[in-house]
């Protein structure tokens, strides 16, 4: 391993655990941060809400610029803009400018995730893709479960805003080591037209879709909205020389598009996973939330443990042939969790999460090498940046189903002992659809085919 693999493994690991980890730890601070500034239930949910759309809305007109103008630009560029914001964020002195500064966090998110595994695929050769994207989807499962821990603690001894203060060393050694260690530039489409108008709608797109996904039922007519522009951006891109996001990718490339479908169904049925079992445990298994915590750590900590060694399978044989098996046990796993009741067992849960966490990473980390594989180099900050696309719409997909489903059963009661009965069927309802879900994602990640590399955009 050269220096500048070295740079980029280690400058991309770290940026992939820094944003989820700052994610999964703000959740548990906003109770803080609400009685603080006093802010109502709606508007304390958008110091979240805001940072996923602004990275959903630009993660792909960052990734194409960074095709274009430089991965290695863009990326520092982003680590400077969130380090920044994450500053702004913890010096906020109104929840309004927080929810602000927020969004500058997610712009700056987005320049980071739709460029770390781009580089990272640059420098390393075929095969060794899927082990180094491994260890890269390893970081990110592991912000997530350090990330409320870490985050509880830190609210409780130091104060909300140390969490936004944590990021400022570590993107400042990132940025360090960024622009020590990454001693040349990536840009294999330099020279093209950078699309604009595209961009402009794809955000609009997301942003509409994505709001209306996280007020779901109430969000029907922006859900509508956000079509009618996903059919006017797609005509616009077909037509486009020079596109943000190139229609024909999904067209033509097999591999490309249900390997991205397949990581849009995979989220969308696994991300409220953490959400359902953490309710289930406190209010039907009677635990407080220190021992479900600690009960949910099963899951990611498998997963961190597993993607680097899925990585590497990927590379010996296709990366398919391992991501369709780890869809496979994922939907095995969570029809498990569609088969508990009140008598259900600690043990049964943890292991339950530990057969979720080890499919997790054998899907993960495979099927990303097997999107990153299947294009040409000059297509790789898109490649990278539309597969986070799908995870951040298939997480809003996922709590939007779980707020469907708990509107139509629970209906909007507090949770007592007396609905305990509807929330034990909702969670057997919800786990059911989720693995059936899954069940279609396995047939979409089988049917991809073999990797078609060199693909042109």
């Amino acid at each position: 391993m050269n220096r500048t693999q070295l740079g980029a493994l280690v400058v991309a690991t770290a940026a992939s655990f820094l944003t989820p980890f700052m994610s999964s730890s703000i959740n548990i601070a906003l109770p803080t941060i609400g009685a603080q500034f006093a802010a109502d239930a709606v508007t304390l949910s958008w110091v979240a809400t805001s940072y996923l759309l602004a990275a959903a809305m630009f993660l792909v007109p960052f990734g194409r610029l960074a095709d274009i103008k430089g991965r290695r630009r863009v990326f520092i560029a982003g680590l400077v803009v969130y380090t920044i914001a994450s500053l702004l964020c913890a010096v906020s002195g109104t929840i309004e400018l927080l929810i602000v500064m927020r969004v500058l966090q997610g712009i700056g998110g987005s320049m980071i995730f739709g460029t770390g595994v781009a580089i990272l695929v640059s420098v390393f050769p075929p095969n060794e893709k899927g082990k180094v994207l491994g260890f890269n989807v390893a970081a990110v499962y592991i912000g997530l479960s350090l990330g409320p821990t870490v985050g509880g603690v830190m609210t409780k001894n130091f104060g909300w805003r140390s969490i936004f203060l944590v990021n400022i060393p570590v993107g400042l050694v990132a940025f360090v080591l960024a622009v020590t260690m990454l001693d040349r530039e990536w840009a294999d489409a330099r020279g093209e037209r950078f699309d604009i108008v595209g961009s402009i709608l794809y955000g609009g797109m997301l942003a509409l879709l994505m709001y209306g996904l996280s007020v779901f039922p109430d969000g029907n007519l922006f859900i509508v909205g956000g079509v009618v522009l996903l059919i006017v951006f797609a005509a616009w891109e077909l037509k486009n020389q020079s596109p943000v996001l190139d229609i024909h990718l999904f067209v033509e490339n097999r591999t490309y598009a249900f390997s991205n479908l397949a990581a849009l169904l995979n989220y969308a049925a696994t991300f409220g996973v953490g959400f359902l079992m953490s309710l289930f445990m406190q209010y039907v298994m009677g635990m407080d939330s220190q021992e479900a915590g600690l009960v949910l750590v099963f899951q990611p900590l498998f997963q961190a443990l597993f993607s680097p060694l899925a990585g590497r399978l990927s590379d010996r044989i296709q990366p398919a042939i391992v991501a369709s098996v780890g869809m496979a046990l994922t939907s095995l796993s969570l029809f498990f969790f569609s088969l508990i009741d009140s008598q259900t067992t600690v043990l049964s849960v943890a292991v339950n999460l530990v057969l979720l966490g080890t499919s997790l990473a054998l899907f993960s980390s495979p099927n990303v090498n097997a999107v990153m594989s299947s294009v040409s180099r000059d297509c790789f900050g898109v490649a990278s940046a539309t597969v986070s696309t799908m995870r951040l719409i298939g997480q809003m997909s996922s709590m939007a189903a779980i707020t469907l489903v708990f509107n139509l059963i629970i209906g909007r009661v507090e949770i007592t002992p007396a609905v305990t009965p509807a929330l034990i069927v909702s969670t057997q309802i919800i786990f059911l659809a989720f693995s059936a879900l899954c069940f279609v994602g396995t047939i979409a990640s089988a049917v991809r085919g073999n990797i078609i590399r060199e693909k042109e955009c």
